[in-house]
């Protein structure tokens, strides 16, 4: 899958770059944050992209072309590709995803939209951003979650989170979630409590004045509905 999309695409690139992989195929990073601390501790480049490895890139100039955005983007904390704000049902996105691909979202940008939180498929952290806060190895303590964290972290700090016009293709669609992620988004809900009431992410909404266990009812309802539809749809 890596030298299939992301290698390929990375080593065509126009622009000089850093390539950190991270193997965790025998298991010695127990958590995506723990992993992610890593890599971007043992980076030096001005901004820090942290991607999956079934990303297509798409163009040979897609890092001059994000580099350009994010120059010119005003306190930036973290930058994706798709996203939503706070209390929206719906993402903001340009790219597309899944086999056959198809647009993440209806609504498609010109220019960077600040969001609450951003997808993990694709996101950017300045460096001197990542020097001052890390991935939270305690309460993203598995592989979701991490990047919607992180988000949080920074707007509490006073940042600002966007999504940025950037086309790619992301090959998965969601098939890596799991029941873990319903255990991290309620330590998410209890850690940042005192500064949102709600917290937003592209594979759902979370309000802190409703029942838990009936959101979560709901959001695998929502879920399995949508699963069911995709599937009609490829048939």
């Amino acid at each position: 899958m890596l030298n299939t999309y992301l290698k390929k695409n990375l080593d065509n690139q126009t622009t000089n770059h850093e390539l950190i992989f991270i193997d965790n195929t025998t298991n010695k990073y127990k958590s995506a944050s723990e992993a992610l601390n890593y890599g971007g501790n043992k980076a030096k480049g001005k901004y820090l992209i942290f991607v999956h490895q079934d990303v297509d890139l798409l163009t040979k100039t897609i890092l001059d072309d994000l580099e350009l955005i994010l120059d010119n983007t005003s306190n930036l904390g973290v930058a994706g590709v798709a996203g939503k704000s706070k209390n929206s049902r719906y993402i903001v996105s340009n790219i597309k995803e899944g086999i056959p691909p198809k647009d993440v979202s209806d609504i498609h940008i010109k220019k960077p939209v600040k969001v609450q939180t951003v997808d993990e498929c694709f996101f950017v952290i300045p460096k001197s951003v990542f020097n001052t806060v890390k991935f939270d190895e305690k309460v993203c303590d598995g592989w979701h979650l991490y990047g919607v964290d992180y988000c949080l972290d920074v707007k509490e700090m006073g940042l600002d989170v966007y999504v940025v016009p950037i086309k790619l293709y992301h090959r998965s669609a969601a098939n890596s979630f799991s029941i873990d992620y319903y255990f991290t988004v309620k330590k998410l809900i209890k850690k940042h409590e005192k500064s949102f009431n709600s917290i937003t992410t592209t594979m759902g909404n979370w309000n802190n004045s409703k029942p838990f266990h009936l959101q979560v009812i709901y959001q695998i309802i929502v879920l399995y509905y949508t699963k069911f539809k995709q599937q009609i749809w490829r048939n």
